[in-house]
This record gives C-alpha cells, structure tokens and sequence, in this order.
C-alpha cells in the first residue's frame, strides 16, 4: 500500500488565480519540491499555466507529478452556472492533460453563511427547492468529470459554504450516486465545522478518495466562533496552523487509512493570508517533517 504526500498553492496563499498577491506559479513548485513533495494540486484554474507544454515543463522540471484539482466556485448561486461550468470544464482539460486523477468540488463561500462559519445550528439552511437544485448542480459536474473525463470526482466540505456541515454533507451523499461522487476529505475544514473528522472517516472510508490535510488551532477555533470571524480573517489569525500542533489526531487518521487499504494521494493545504508573508518554504518543510515522524513517508 502507498500513501503519497503532496502539497497544493493554497499552501502559499493561492486562493484565487488572479491576486495580484500570489507568489508565482513557479516559486510555488520550486519550494512544494524544496520541501520533499513529490506532488502539487493545479490550484485555481488560470493560477498554472493552461498550455499543457508550459505546465508539463515545470512540472518535469522540479519533478513533481500533478495531483489534482479544485472547482472552488459558486455552486449555490444559480446565476453563477455559467462561472462553476467554466471553471470545472477548464479544469478538467488541465488534469486529463497532465494524468492527474482527481476533480475536487466545493461550494466558494456564500455571504448567506460566511457569518455562521463552525456553527451549524445557527447556519442559514436552503428551503427543499433550492437545495434539489444545488445538488443537481454538483451532480452534473461530477458525472461529467467522472463520465465525459475519466476522473475520481469528490465532494469537499469547506467553511462558510452550503455544503459546510456534516449533515448536509451526509444528505449530498445519500443522494447522489457514488459512481459519479466519492469525497475529498478535508480534515480541519471537518473540524472546523464541528465536527470529529476521526468518527465521520469511521462511517465513511469506503467513499473516501482522497485527503486534504489540514489542521485547527483549537484556541483560534473557539475565538473566531465566539466573535463570529469571517472564515478570511480567521486564516489570517492562525486558524489552519502546522499539522500536528491542533486539534485534528492524525496518528488516528494515518491508522485509519492503512486499516483500509487506502492508496494514492494524501494533500497538504495550510491556507494562509499573503498579506500576513507567511514562511511558507518553512511551513511546507515542517508539515512533511510532522508526517514522517508518524509514519508518513
């Protein structure tokens, strides 16, 4: 069984492809490798060069494989289709370009919960209509991705979207079937929520085809709840700090994988705030060096 560790750019503070803030596409390969990584997500589409020749280039160059993809676009807003349908189609182009396996879908945040981020009974929930139509929407990406692409299609809860929490997590899934759909599991995002990242893994491993490794500053976490922080600011106040020194128990989470015979990628993302200059070549270097020492290799 292979467990492999990659990095994505969010690592570096690449949240969005046009921030005039972002370090560029090839510093953030360059260090991905400084740090030992043998992979990198694509980041937001546009962030990478979209000529497959450039791409291939620098990816050959720090000898780095492509991992995967985002869709961090609106998937609530129904005015937005044609903004979620650019982003997911010229994802998919890229990764089928370079081999890379899997698609990632998540909800961008939404001002309608951005105040409710890490507390789910207070948060905003759809009406049945609105909510049919949003997972139509995610369900006419995935089996794109899946069908039309060849790709391994998962769902990505994230803060401050509609698709944030665990029940409604559980209720996409119920409801969208797992040839098309499998998860991307963020384990600080789950936490963030409020959720045990551990038990929900337990019930759902079989769905689970790849990882995002993130990790709550617990102390971060209750102050940003309790003065209802924007999931933003919260980066910028240290709520996704180095693996290991938060809340989520990845020894646990390592057995759990092995336990079940998961292969393939497990991806570290430390979202962090360009604007604080973040040690992002030392942050990546002390995540992996965290992962080697329980097990990782």
């Amino acid at each position: 069984m292979t467990l492999r560790i990659g990095n994505a750019p969010c690592s570096w503070g690449v949240e969005f492809a046009d921030n005039a803030r972002n370090p560029t596409w090839q510093t953030v390969l360059q260090e991905c490798a400084e740090a030992g990584y043998t992979g990198i997500e694509l980041g937001p589409v546009g962030f990478m060069p979209e000529d497959p020749a450039v791409l291939a280039d620098g990816l050959a160059r720090h000898d780095l494989d492509l991992i995967g993809g985002v869709v961090f676009r609106p998937f609530h807003d129904p005015a937005a289709w044609d903004d979620v349908m650019d982003g997911a189609v010229r994802t998919c182009k890229a990764l089928t370009a370079h081999g890379a396996q899997h698609l990632v879908l998540i909800d961008s945040i939404s001002e309608r919960r951005a105040p409710t981020a890490g507390r789910a009974s207070e948060a905003e929930q759809m009406d049945n209509a609105e909510w049919a139509a949003f997972r139509d929407r995610i369900a006419t990406v995935a089996k794109m991705g899946a069908e039309e692409y060849g790709l391994t299609v998962g769902i990505h809860a994230h803060a401050a979207g509609f698709m944030d929490f665990e029940p409604e997590l559980e209720r996409l899934l119920d409801e969208v079937d797992e040839s098309i759909l499998k998860i991307c599991f963020d384990t600080g995002h789950h936490s963030y929520a409020g959720f045990d990242p551990v038990a929900f893994m337990k019930r759902h491993m079989d769905r689970i085809s790849y990882m995002h490794f993130k990790d709550i500053d617990p102390q971060v976490k209750a102050d940003v709840i309790a003065k209802r922080t924007g999931f933003y600011d919260a980066c910028g106040q240290g709520i996704f700090c180095n693996l290991g020194q938060g809340d989520v128990d990845f020894p646990a989470v390592r057995q759990l994988l092995l336990d079940h015979g998961f292969e393939g990628w497990c991806t570290v993302e430390q979202d962090c705030d360009p604007l604080l200059d973040p040690d992002t070549l030392g942050d990546a270097r002390k995540n992996r060096e965290y992962l080697e020492s329980i097990g990782f290799t």
